[in-house]
């Protein structure tokens, strides 16, 4: 098993699926274990939920910071139900890649699960705002679409930062999924990091 951490739009979604593929793992998202208020900007397919406008235009950043890590902290139980169940009953089956922002640090390195590998990833700020300012395209959204979006990236940049903090504090293995690397190339480091670990998480050269 192999459990891919980070930020919004970091990358965990399709480096998980290239790692999955050379495994011939399943690859699963926390995301569809329960949704949190998600993207509040619009696409030619998807327009934002009244509900989610609200959500992001309403909370300041350490008001959307604490529920999504309540969210979080609600969430956890069933993620470590469904990583320790998939690993009892993992013998002859498929392996698992499960990737999400849920998968906070502290909690992961608290699993006593066997045949079980973790890394975060992370990248400069300016690159996750990149991607939402392309995907939400800013540059000629409507003010309260940026007003939103702007909230979107703070609670993101925040949640990175108290992120790697832990990670730091703890020792833990992250990959810098920046400098224009490939998703293959961000797969290959995540199945090298994984290799080296002896605890979900860890290794002797977490970093």
């Amino acid at each position: 098993m192999v459990l891919i951490g980070g930020t919004s739009n970091v990358g965990k979604s399709t480096v998980a699926q290239v790692v999955a593929e050379k495994l011939g793992f399943q690859c699963l998202s926390t995301d569809g274990l329960a949704r949190h208020p998600g993207r509040p900007w619009r696409t030619p397919e998807w327009e934002v939920p009244a509900h989610v406008a609200e959500h992001y235009g309403s909370l300041t950043v350490d008001e959307l910071i604490t529920s999504v890590l309540g969210h979080y902290d609600r969430l956890w139980p069933r993620i470590a139900e469904l990583i320790t169940a998939h690993a009892a009953e993992s013998r002859g089956r498929t392996g698992l890649v499960l990737e999400g922002s849920a998968l906070w640090p502290v909690r992961v390195a608290q699993l006593q699960v066997p045949r079980t590998a973790a890394v975060w990833l992370t990248t400069d700020d300016s690159v996750v705002r990149a991607r939402v300012h392309a995907a939400g395209r800013y540059d000629t959204a409507a003010n309260e679409e940026q007003i939103l979006m702007d909230k979107f990236l703070a609670r993101a940049e925040r949640y990175q930062t108290l992120m790697t903090d832990a990670i730091n504090r703890l020792n833990l293995d992250r990959i810098d999924a920046g400098d224009g690397q490939s998703a293959t190339e961000l797969a290959d480091t995540v199945l090298a990091a994984a290799d080296a670990q002896t605890a979900a998480g860890r290794s002797s050269t977490g970093r």
